[in-house]
């Protein structure tokens, strides 16, 4: 089945096309327009190029926020507000007249870990991500765990009393951790930043966000994707050392391992998401 992926973030749209129902062909990365008209036109446009003209059968869309029981449209994005409350899975259905199927962004790259990458043969998968916001799902045997409202692993409350700058009642883990919060508290890129005493901190709190999805979600291995897992970021060994002193009723964390299929994690969910058999 000839398939299109859209992987649309806050910041890039990553989109592949699929010709035998096996195989990606080579990604294009965009620019995300804010605006979601202009965004339909970018996919269209994009559409056409990476097929070459020819039928596309299917589409499936990951697309970071909230969604309505039926997946049509964003409910809530904060990275992708002019989005939010639009007719996505209508237009699209419109303008290629194909099968379109409507995910979160953090739930296919998930599954894409699950099925081809660094969660590839177990049975239970935590997948979060760290990047622009944070997100995640869980993936039981090869497909994403069903859910009444989605994954939304960034808004759980890590400090229920704090207020950071001024700024929140509450602090959550995306408040914490993502890089527009680090760009917010710090003024620079997440990647200019060089004290390690920041990034210990940021494994701390990031492990007190995995010890609440594992006590929840009690997966056989946690994976941890995004631009704020890359070699300038949070270390992996210090998340794993702080996990081991925060979680108390496991006698052993689940293992933690980053994601082996770097940015076209999410290309590749869309895939085992219309080949579920991997």
């Amino acid at each position: 089945m000839a398939g299109l992926f859209f992987d649309i973030g806050g910041t890039s749209i990553r989109a592949a096309f699929c010709q035998d129902g096996k195989s990606l062909g080579e990604p294009k990365i965009l620019e995300t327009p804010k605006d979601f008209n202009e965004g339909i036109l970018l996919l269209k446009k994009t559409a056409e190029e990476l097929s070459g003209g020819k039928k596309i059968q299917s589409i499936v869309v990951g697309i970071a926020g909230a969604f309505d029981r039926e997946k049509t449209q964003l409910l809530a994005s904060p990275n992708l507000p002019g989005w939010v409350g639009k007719p996505l899975k209508v237009r699209l259905y419109q303008e290629f007249g194909s099968l379109v199927f409507i995910e979160n962004d953090a739930a296919l790259a998930g599954l894409g870990e699950a099925v081809y990458g660094a969660g590839k043969g177990k049975e239970i998968v935590a997948y979060m991500t760290i990047s622009t916001g944070v997100g995640g799902a869980r993936i039981i045997k090869g497909k994403i765990d069903v859910s009444a409202k989605g994954f939304e692993p960034g808004h759980q409350i890590i400090d229920a009393g704090a207020v950071w700058q001024g700024e929140y009642d509450v602090l959550t883990l995306e408040n914490a951790i993502s890089g527009t919060a680090f760009e917010k508290r710090f003024g620079k890129k997440p990647y200019e930043i060089t004290d390690e005493k920041i990034w210990d901190e940021a494994a701390r709190i990031l492990a007190i966000g995995l010890n609440n999805s594992m006590v929840y979600w009690s997966p056989d291995i946690v994976v941890l994707g995004g631009s704020m897992m890359k070699e300038v970021g949070i270390p992996i060994e210090r998340i794993r050392f702080h996990l081991k002193n925060i979680l108390k009723i496991f006698r052993e964390p689940s293992p933690i391992e980053k994601a082996a299929l770097g940015d076209a994690a999410g290309l590749y969910g869309g895939l085992a998401f219309l080949n579920p058999s991997g």
